[in-house]
């Protein structure tokens, strides 16, 4: 729509009547019985619509067309023109060929259309040129456009759970400016920052809006969702992502064989679990001390009933003696990430090495009780002898010297001052059936707290002509002391009793 060549301000009511020159009374007439009327003051159409703007007229005017302009003043654009209709406009008249209904169609109209709309009456100048004649009060347009169906980016890069990526809303082509974002994960509310409002093309807005969330290890099913409220909506807007797409869970990965050593030339079996990962893009390769086994049978994920993955793979080793030690190792690509492996080793044992070694070991473990049995003997023997070595050697001492020779502790003093005991009593008693101790000797003897008693049956043989015994013992009676054979020596009593051989 161009511009108008004429300042629509202007206007015609001093045109002169030049076939009319005569009748001036009928020129201003005329004039005056003509009426242009535009009801319409506000009209709000939502974007993509069909506007509809009312004009009609009435009376006799000077000849002149009907138009429609966007705007007032030097900025005015032509909308419609009477003699000028493009059949590819989207401008077109209700009533077609009308001399009085002007009103007019703007078919799909955009947020650009918005604006303030004049109907005007024209009529021809001195000068041969298009002038108004009339026009209506102008009708404000609101073209009321919807945001875009929102759109929710994550990041390039799948994260691990436990890291914080952020996540981008965005919609657009919406007018007027004022919009609402909230965030929710599997419907639970979460924060988000304040949308930022820009102004587009044609007198629309967009909007972004950005959150951030922290990744678990369980979000393989999570939804994120961004929900956007605006005027030209009856119900919010919904854009969503699938967590899925940025979450990645590496595997865990363990390396199972049998149990070690295994016997040379048999079949060993090795089992590689790869647990709990997302998603399920992976690949396992097995490798002794570095180089590559080739695995006939590729194995594949299955799921588990949270929706992680886990996959099994197994390879098999000849036991070989020149494989002893060697190392085995599972290698896991997974979503094309670095590699990672467990490894174990393989353990091979020979059977005569070990038949040689139980043996040997069952001989060790031989002389060992042989050892333990031999030394208990000893031990024992040792003690018999040494009990035999006493009984012989106290049965020497009795033939040799038949004596008895006590020793006791020193008493106390106030031991001895206390009164006697019959029942606490030391004594060396020496039987010899030749001459019994009468019953009243022995309760004599009993009195005192310490005695020695010599009897026998028969005169000993031999050259020694005298038998005794010796207490030694710091008190040995309360009685006298009798005379001894020989001076007696520090710190001793003796009782001696001599018996003449017949």
């Amino acid at each position: 729509m161009e511009p108008h060549p004429r300042d629509p301000g202007r206007t015609a009511w001093a045109l002169p009547c030049l076939l009319l020159l005569a009748l001036p009374g009928v020129c201003a007439q005329a004039g005056q019985a003509f009426q242009l009327q535009q009801p319409q003051d506000k009209v709000t159409v939502e974007a993509g619509e069909t506007l509809t703007l009312n004009c009609t007229t009435s009376g006799i005017a000077g000849p002149g067309p009907v138009m429609w302009l966007k705007g007032w003043g030097s900025e005015n654009k032509t909308v419609y023109d009477q003699n000028k209709q493009d059949p590819s406009s989207r401008v077109t008249r209700v009533v077609d060929k009308s001399d009085t209904d002007f009103t007019i169609h703007i078919r799909n109209v955009q947020p650009e259309d918005t604006g303030s709309y004049y109907c005007v009456k024209f009529v021809k100048g001195d000068t041969g040129d298009d002038e108004v004649f009339q026009h209506g009060r102008g009708t404000e347009v609101s073209v009321q456009a919807k945001p875009s169906l929102p759109l929710v980016s994550g990041p390039e890069q799948r994260a691990r759970p436990g890291q914080s990526v952020p996540f981008t809303c965005t919609t657009g082509g919406f007018f007027p400016g004022e919009i609402e974002v909230k965030w929710f994960k599997n419907e639970n509310p979460m924060g988000g920052q304040p949308p930022q409002i820009t102004e587009g093309r044609m007198k629309t807005y967009n909007m972004s809006s950005r959150a951030r969330l922290t990744l678990q290890k369980d979000d393989v099913l999570s939804q994120l969702t961004c929900k956007v409220q605006h005027p030209t909506l009856p119900a919010p807007l919904h854009g969503s992502y699938q967590l899925s797409r940025v979450l990645r869970v590496p595997p865990s990965i363990e390396v199972r064989a049998e149990p070690s050593p295994i016997e040379v030339n048999k079949t060993v079996t090795f089992t590689c679990l790869v647990k709990e990962f997302y998603p399920a893009d992976v690949s396992v390769s097995w490798l002794e001390n570095g180089i590559e086994i080739k695995v006939e049978n590729a194995s594949r994920p299955s799921e588990l009933p949270q929706h992680l993955f886990e996959l099994r793979s197994q390879v098999e080793v000849q036991a070989t003696e020149e494989k002893n030690g060697s190392t085995i190792t599972c290698m896991v690509v997974h979503d094309a990430q670095a590699p990672a492996n467990n490894s174990t080793f393989l353990w091979i044992s020979n059977p005569a090495q070990g038949a040689l070694s139980n043996g040997f070991q069952m001989a060790k473990d031989d002389l060992l009780i042989y050892i333990v049995v031999g030394v208990v003997c000893t031990m024992l023997a040792l003690l018999v002898a040494a009990i035999l070595y006493l009984i012989r050697t106290k049965q020497i001492k009795g033939k040799s010297s038949p004596s008895a020779r006590l020793h006791e502790p020193e008493k106390s003093s106030e031991a001895t001052t206390q009164e006697s005991d019959p029942n606490n009593l030391t004594y060396a008693d020496l039987n010899f059936d030749k001459e019994r101790k009468s019953i009243r000797r022995m309760v004599e003897m009993s009195q005192q707290s310490e005695y020695a008693c010599i009897q026998t049956n028969q005169a000993p043989n031999g050259d020694d002509n005298l038998t005794y015994a010796d207490l030694d013992m710091v008190h040995l009676s309360k009685a006298p002391k009798r005379p001894a054979p020989r001076p007696e020596e520090a710190g001793s009593e003796y009782a001696s009793v001599q018996i003449t051989r017949k």
